[in-house]
């Protein structure tokens, strides 16, 4: 039987919470707003205080009868066509290495492309999980990395067959995808799971014209950041399993040893109205955002020194399978100028952020909640800046290696050397040692150096030359790499 996507379990019990005057002798210690400093409710306003209550024993009774969570993620979980759904108040970072200690465990392998997101690397840390590098797809030209092909996984599991499984990550921060279909026909022929990062697609499942959903394309688990591409609050994430290649009692058992004991219910709300918000009008809003980036995309080609990548760019033989037109990403190369500094100026002078950028990139990310207002002022600043583009010509530039000399060895597992005697090192005397430290820069937060890996000149020089054109390492030891951080016996 179809459930009713009208319930909004979080947000009813919410609702009545407070309809029952019910008074907590119990955390959280502000007391529904009471005892909260009035400098910070004028800020963030008594909402988010009156709606902060425990999940046992506020949200719902102590032994949560009421199955207020579990009732939306079932709803979740018809909704985006899963088995399983779990809701997580901890991002994708935590469900992503759930899912990773579910399908393996310390000492075994796992096939991992390596544009994985920092989350999975931190996973490979704390699990002592051995992965196996598969090799995005990369646009030499564009200095861009793709998903890994499903050959790619093909050559990886026949040099590798005691692997326990494989993780990709689909749509990219760039709005390309893999073919995931190709991807789960491989783990599946061996009987083995696929988990797919796909914190860029929460969106994916609302419309035909996006790239294809991992739950409709065959994988096992999908981890989803409510956050990025839906209308949830930062932190909300979903993780949703289906097969019987993952235990599902297992998956929630790794969650709740990585998560937090004091679940925030605002962010299991957000994720409850975004479904329900998504099944009643999502494919109308998807439709009209797409509408809105195709234009503002054709008018962006317009301005002078920008050049908008789209599939013809981004698709094809030895590229990406699928695009995703909602991230805009811009090449301003014919400007003169890197990102980091057309970022910056976009900020100080529009009061724009942007969603991504690098050497050569910076990027617009369009969801649903855009309208003609909000494009209209982003083309304002873009036409803006290509006329002061004289004045960032002078910004440093980036050092950026071939994709032969972005990689390096891996000569110890990621455990090992992260928790190994470190020492810190001038950059200039770096080469030729064990990186004790994963280095990011961010965005979009795909590490350039893992520990483990044998630092090699040509990432280091890309490193020290991206910090002084504007990158930012934030994991670093170091941020501003005068020193880097080694294992202290090779």
């Amino acid at each position: 039987m179809a459930l009713n996507h009208d319930e909004v379990p979080v947000l009813d019990a919410l609702a009545s919470y407070r309809d029952a005057g019910e008074l907590g002798f119990s955390p959280p210690g502000h007391k529904q707003a009471r005892g909260a400093d009035p400098r910070a409710r004028a800020v963030l306003g008594d909402a988010v205080y009156l709606g902060d209550v425990l999940a046992s024993g506020g949200l719902d009774d102590r032994l949560s009868r009421g199955r207020v969570l579990e009732r939306a993620e079932e709803l979740m979980a018809e909704a985006v066509h899963a088995e399983h759904t779990f809701f997580s108040t901890c991002g994708s970072s935590l469900s992503v290495k759930a899912a990773m200690l579910t399908v393996t465990r310390p000492g075994h392998r796992l096939l991992v492309g390596r544009d994985a997101h920092k989350s999975v690397v931190a996973g490979l840390i704390l699990s002592g999980v051995e992965p196996v590098w598969v090799e995005p797809e990369w646009d030499a030209g564009r200095h861009l990395a793709h998903p890994p092909s499903a050959a790619a996984y093909e050559k990886a599991f026949i040099e590798n067959p005691e692997a326990d499984g494989a993780l990709v990550t689909s749509p990219t921060p760039y709005g390309t995808a893999a073919d995931l279909r190709g991807i789960a026909e491989v783990c599946h022929h061996r009987g083995r799971p696929l988990i797919v990062d796909e914190a860029w697609g929460a969106h994916l499942p609302f419309h035909e014209g996006l790239p294809s959903w991992a739950m409709d394309a065959g994988a096992d688990v999908c981890v989803t950041s409510i956050h990025k591409m839906g209308s949830g609050l930062e932190q909300g994430s979903v993780f949703h399993l289906q097969g019987d290649l993952v235990d599902p009692a297992e998956l929630s058992s790794r969650a709740d040893l990585l998560g937090t004991t004091s679940p925030n219910v605002l962010l299991y709300a957000g994720i409850d109205a975004w479904r329900r918000q998504m099944v009643q009008h999502g494919h109308e809003l998807i439709d009209d955002a797409l509408r809105l980036a195709y234009r503002v995309r054709s008018s962006i080609e317009e301005i002078d020194g920008f050049h908008v990548n789209d599939a013809d760019d981004f698709c094809g033989p030895g590229l990406a399978a699928e695009f995703d037109p909602l991230p805009v990403v811009m090449d301003i190369s014919d400007l003169g100028t890197t990102g980091y500094a057309a970022a910056d100026w976009l900020r100080e002078h529009h009061h724009l952020d942007m969603h991504l950028f690098d050497h050569r990139r910076v990027s617009a990310q369009f969801t649903h909640a855009d309208d003609e207002d909000t494009a209209a002022r982003l083309l304002g600043g873009l036409r803006d800046l290509a006329e002061h583009a004289d004045e960032l010509r002078d910004a440093p530039r980036v050092d950026v290696p071939s994709p032969a000399e972005l990689r390096m060895a891996q000569v110890r597992l990621p455990r090992d050397a992260y928790f190994a005697d470190h020492t810190d090192v001038p950059v200039k005397e770096a080469e030729g040692r064990i990186a004790g430290e994963m280095i990011t820069p961010y965005p979009p937060g795909i590490p350039a150096v893992l520990p483990g890996e044998r630092l090699s000149a040509p990432v280091l020089r890309y490193l020290a030359s991206g910090v002084r054109a504007g990158m930012n390492l934030p994991d670093a030891a170091d941020s501003g790499l005068d020193t880097i951080r080694v294992a202290a016996q090779d």
